[in-house]
């Protein structure tokens, strides 16, 4: 059975999402549209995805694509989906979704018509009238966008930043798909050290070394899709048969992180371990501006403080300054992520590119400094642009004020 397969993404994401499954999953029929990639595929496809992509939030299967203004077109949307294909009669099929922009916009109300018309399909097909939910669910979720209904299987479950070795996180965690989207962005693969000295939890250093060794970011979990009794029993066992052939332990320069913390530095060493890095990555406890950065070579790759959970504006401003004071001249690629507008100027160096991404709904920027250090131009900013001039504007109050109306006198031709 083909598949039309969604994977939603963090903005900014598209391209790289799009890039995995071309050239990782070796598929044609790739689309990049805003906040997800569509592609097309078999039960195989289905789960090498789940289990390989990266920077992906989870994978969906869609089932109807309709315009839907009504709640009428809704039901009948919804009702027309081969849902025995895909629903047994006490298989658990929970409904959520969301509304944009479209006539129809209450959300319990659009779950309510949804579950009506699935029940209603099913006790067609399967001449009963009560259903009790009680096998592994399939979940059903939906999005109404400018009157345009589509209707998803979700076969990830929980999203697919989640990747079993992060059972705890410091007071701001990096998302997993971010991290490993900044590591795929600064073209690492392995070939040189890598540094994160603001490692937190670990996530960069983690994502870094499981890319370097081939390790698919979904081993250590499970999926939803394992459960649904109209997938192939062995196409699950089979990918992750894959996916275990392609690790190579040996592989990849090492990797290394560290914190001034060092419950932090204890917990992404932990994380490392639970991941199956352990021996790639080596976390220390250290401060990030005593590391001798001039004498390093490589690529850094930093989630400092952005003054929005740890220190305030002011004190992340500070170390960006000094950071750039130690690392700015260094022979070092030079990638680093912030949601702060000022980075540039306080870490003293013009980026040789930015790219925006989101940590969730938190708007961020990737500094990137990837050409030879000599040619690192120092920060200006950009000259004030001057007061715009309105035709016969002038700048005086008094001048400005419009002459009143005189009233007409008596006797005077006007």
């Amino acid at each position: 059975m083909q598949f039309t397969l969604c994977a939603p993404t963090l903005f900014g994401l598209e391209g790289i999402v799009a890039d995995e499954l071309r050239f990782e999953g070796k598929l044609d029929n790739v689309t990049a549209e805003n906040g997800r990639v569509l592609f097309t595929g078999d039960a195989p496809v289905l789960a090498w995805a789940n289990l390989n992509l990266r920077c992906a939030e989870r994978v969906l299967v869609r089932v109807a694509d309709f315009s839907a203004t009504s709640f009428d077109q809704l039901f009948e949307g919804v009702r027309a989906v081969p849902w025995e294909q895909f629903l047994a009669p006490d298989t658990a099929f929970p409904v959520r979704g969301h509304a944009l922009d479209s006539a129809l916009h209450s959300i319990p109300d659009c779950q309510k018509i949804i579950k009506k018309a699935i029940v209603s399909r099913l006790s067609a097909q399967y001449h009963q009238t009560w259903f009790e939910e009680d096998s592994p669910k399939v979940q059903v979720q939906f999005s109404i966008m400018h009157d345009r209904a589509e209707i998803f299987l979700d076969s990830t479950g929980a999203g697919l930043h989640k990747r079993g070795y992060r059972a705890n996180a410091n007071a701001a965690p990096l998302r997993e798909t971010l991290a490993a989207a900044m590591v795929k962005l600064a073209r690492w693969r392995g070939r040189e050290p890598l540094y994160d000295p603001f490692c937190g939890s670990g996530t960069i250093a983690i994502e870094a070394a499981m890319i370097a060794q081939r390790r698919a970011p979904g081993l250590l979990r499970s999926f939803d899709a394992e459960q649904w009794p109209f997938l192939p029993s062995d196409v699950w066992r089979t990918a992750r048969e894959e996916a275990l052939a392609r690790v190579d332990p040996a592989a990849g320069c090492p990797v290394f992180a560290s914190d001034l913390d060092p419950a932090c530095a204890a917990l992404a060493r932990e994380n490392a371990r639970k991941a199956g890095v352990g021996t790639a990555v080596t976390v220390t406890q250290a401060d990030a501006l005593t590391l001798g950065f001039s004498s390093l070579t490589g690529t850094l790759l930093a989630n400092p403080p952005y003054g929005e959970r740890l220190l305030d504006v002011e004190s992340a401003r500070a170390l960006y300054q000094q950071l750039g004071a130690a690392a700015g001249r260094s022979a070092l690629k030079q990638y680093i992520l912030t949601s702060d507008p000022e980075f540039e100027r306080c870490f003293g160096f013009a980026a040789d590119k930015k790219r925006k991404l989101y940590n969730g709904m938190l708007r961020c920027d990737l500094y990137m400094y990837f050409k030879p250090a000599a040619s690192r131009r120092p920060f200006a900013a950009p000259p004030a642009r001057p007061a715009a001039k309105s035709k016969g504007f002038v700048n005086s109050p008094e001048k400005n004020e419009k002459p009143r109306k005189q009233p007409k006198q008596p006797g005077i031709k006007r």
